[in-house]
């Protein structure tokens, strides 16, 4: 973990020199400059005063840079399309076990022939258009504005039942990390 590498982007960010910030803290400029280049670990009682100096959240210093956030630029995504381009799925971004999809499905077109079923959890909202979702015994007609979600290892199906294409935005949620 690189934190003294954070405290230094960010300090110099805002605009803070060395001297600013052993002045603000009482840490002494050349414990500051070894922390900064990694060459000393910092105890959590003094990343609590650099923290609260720098106006951030302790937390934030704690995280690796692949625990941060993370941004996925409109032309960045990737798409893939299914059954003949009848479902088309726009991947807008991922986290852990956590994906967030943009799903269009054509007039007639669903997620499958028949309902199938994996691991983890399904949230959807229907952002136009008419939807069918079936799990198990269970079947609702959905329209713009309405949600829905399942334990996806429970077979289901998502079906366009609408004149015009339907989109659906969906998270889903699994214990296996998807990234």
């Amino acid at each position: 973990m690189e934190i003294g590498t954070t405290i230094r982007t960010i300090r110099k960010r805002k605009k803070i020199t060395i001297s600013q910030m052993s002045e603000g803290t009482g840490l002494s400029k050349g414990f500051i400059s070894n922390m900064e280049n990694n060459n000393t670990s910092p105890s959590i009682s003094t990343l609590e005063t650099i923290a609260n100096y720098l106006n951030i959240p302790l937390p934030y210093l704690l995280l690796k840079k692949d625990e941060r956030m993370r941004v996925v630029r409109k032309g960045e995504r990737t798409y893939s399309t299914h059954k003949c381009g009848d479902l088309k799925v726009e991947n807008l971004t991922s986290k852990g076990g956590l994906r967030l999809m943009n799903v269009e499905l054509a007039p007639g077109a669903s997620t499958g022939e028949e309902p199938h079923a994996h691991e983890g959890e399904e949230c959807h909202v229907v952002v136009k258009g008419t939807l069918l979702a079936q799990q198990g015994e269970d079947s609702v007609i959905l329209e713009a504005g309405d949600s829905f979600s399942w334990n996806a290892s429970v077979p289901h199906l998502v079906k366009n039942i609408g004149e015009e294409p339907a989109v659906v935005l969906i998270a889903v949620y699994s214990e296996s990390a998807l990234d």
